[in-house]
């Protein structure tokens, strides 16, 4: 069997650019989510037993820092690194596809 023929325009679009994109806005997302919870719902009684709260918004998080340099109820470094990677990975290839949109259409 052979494949249906495409239809007009159908050849030009950039898919997989825009599967990727839209996948790593997922994993933004759920990494932003994840840093929420961490911050807001499990360490939310963090402040009422820390002298020193760190508090930090992009990515959420609360943390303690007691007197020997040790941060209680701070974000994985692995949830962090996710959060920044997919954020530049959408931020690049949303603006290349959409560059790439516009060279078409002119």
């Amino acid at each position: 069997m052979t494949a249906p023929p495409a239809g007009p325009g159908t050849t030009d679009r950039p898919t997989a650019l825009w599967d990727v994109c839209l996948a790593s806005l997922g994993v933004f997302l759920v990494s932003w989510a994840l840093c929420w919870v961490n911050a807001y719902a499990v360490n939310d009684d963090l402040p009422n037993a820390c002298g020193d709260v760190r508090r930090q918004s992009f990515p959420p998080e609360v943390a303690c820092m007691s007197a020997d340099g040790t941060l209680t109820g701070a974000n994985a470094g692995w949830i962090e690194a996710l959060f920044y990677a997919s954020l530049v990975v959408f931020v690049l290839l949303s603006s290349m596809v959409l560059a790439l949109a516009a060279a078409r259409r002119k």
